[in-house]
């Protein structure tokens, strides 16, 4: 049951006083997210249904190239780390249990399924394989920020390949291009894949998944037919910087701020070796496993389209993330008409199908509008006095803010689930 006198939403008129951000701002002020401490970040009912409509669009599409899903854990043996050389690492957290025994909290988890895989995998006939999971990772980040952007506690969808040899990993990382354009695409996300450093990683390559927005504290040079981060742009051929600007073989490059919401990494045998991860080969020689990993951030989704779809009264979600297709308003207290007739349409909604919030709350129309254009959802109905009157449900489009043909209130329930249907459909 989701009616708003008994759902924690608790918005707020002004935005955290350390909010730069509008991602920041918003997802506090319309009650999706609230700090705990620096960089750790609880979501609250409606702001996790939005990061949980992501995964599962990422989990459809991992689902669909072959991916299998498992969990691993995130307290690991520091061993693994030690030998892939990554312990070292300053952001990892590093801790010893009550024995004494060294630990780690992994903020990804090669060393872990490389570990499993090691065990797992003898000979060429069990790859290619790919696995992935959705689970916490932690960072020691030393300047969280921007709210669930840079967080030192974020869930994160990382997969990993294992093939023969180079050409499969080519194969396996293709599929893996062809499903994360998807997931971009069905976030309704403006994004550009450009090339990207391994940094941390290591390995043979990688490519970033970008959205372009103000609050991005990466930087996308961009050209015809050319996307890179500032940093793999300023070693890759013909690319040139002349004061503030970018050329490549004379062409003039665009830089755009943008929020990084995935990566992928060629990762060849970089930690296939280090942890004996090896198959035997039709010909009984003991090989290297060689592997790729994919990240995405579901939060970093989440805040990217906020940040690329607000607008000055709140936010306005792409219909496959919205916390609630309908947003249902009455302006009737309890005992009145028109709050008996929003309680109809809401049970119709309901029976219908229909994923709807329903503004129950003896309070003001004022705060009940203001409410429902902070959290955003991509239709509004209203039901008071006047609409009771006209027989008609008055809808709004939160996209734009526009006016959308009135609903019959007294017609036939499957004529108005049609009618939200086919709003629902027409909507971005």
């Amino acid at each position: 049951m989701t009616r708003l006198s008994e759902y924690l939403l608790p918005t707020e008129k002004q935005p955290p006083a350390d909010a730069e951000a509008i991602s920041h701002k918003l997802m506090v002020r319309a009650g999706l997210v609230r700090q705990m401490g620096a960089g750790m970040w609880t979501w609250l009912p409606a702001g996790w249904r939005v990061h949980q409509r992501v995964v599962g669009i990422i989990r459809e599409e991992m689902d669909a190239i072959g991916a299998q899903e498992m969990l691993m854990p995130v307290l690991q043996p520091a061993e693994p780390w030690r030998k892939t050389g990554r312990i070292e690492i300053e952001e990892l957290f590093k801790l010893t249990d009550r024995k004494g025994s060294e630990l780690v909290l992994a903020m990804t988890h090669e060393e872990a399924v490389t570990f499993h895989i090691a065990q797992a995998v003898r000979s060429y006939r069990d790859l290619p394989l790919i696995v992935y999971h959705f689970q916490v990772k932690e960072r020691d980040e030393p300047r969280p920020r921007a709210g669930v952007l840079r967080t030192r506690e974020f869930v994160m969808k990382d997969s990993y390949s294992f093939d023969r040899d180079q050409a499969g990993m080519e194969e396996r990382y293709e599929l893996h291009v062809g499903a994360y354009e998807k997931i971009m695409q069905r976030t309704g996300l403006r994004f550009y894949r450009v090339e990207g450093d391994v940094g941390m990683m290591g390995g043979l390559g990688a490519h970033e998944y970008m959205a372009p927005c103000a609050a991005g504290e990466d930087e996308v040079v961009l050209g015809s037919g050319y996307a890179a981060n500032v940093e793999v742009a300023l070693s890759s051929p013909g690319v040139e910087k002349r004061g503030e600007e970018y050329f490549k073989d004379g062409e003039r490059l665009s830089i755009e701020p943008a929020i990084e919401i995935g990566n992928i990494f060629k990762l060849g045998t970089r930690y296939s070796e280090p942890l004996g991860a090896t198959y035997l080969d039709e010909t009984g020689v003991e090989l290297p496993i060689w592997m790729a990993s994919y990240g995405i951030g579901p939060a970093r989704i989440v805040a990217a389209a906020v940040e690329q779809f607000a607008d000055e009264h709140g936010i306005s979600w792409p219909k496959a993330l919205a916390p609630f297709a309908v947003h249902l308003v009455s302006l009737g207290k309890t005992g009145t008409p028109e709050r008996e007739a929003a309680d109809l349409v809401y049970a119709t909604l309901l029976a219908g199908g229909v994923d709807v919030l329903y503004d129950d709350r003896d309070a003001g129309p004022g705060e009940k509008f203001a409410d429902a254009e902070l959290l955003g959802c991509p239709l509004r109905l209203t039901v008071g006095r006047k609409s009771l009157q006209d027989g008609e449900i008055e809808v709004q489009v939160r996209r734009g803010r526009q006016s959308a043909p009135a609903l019959a209130l007294d017609g036939q329930p499957a004529e108005l689930i049609r009618a939200v249907d086919e709003l629902w459909r027409s909507l971005p």
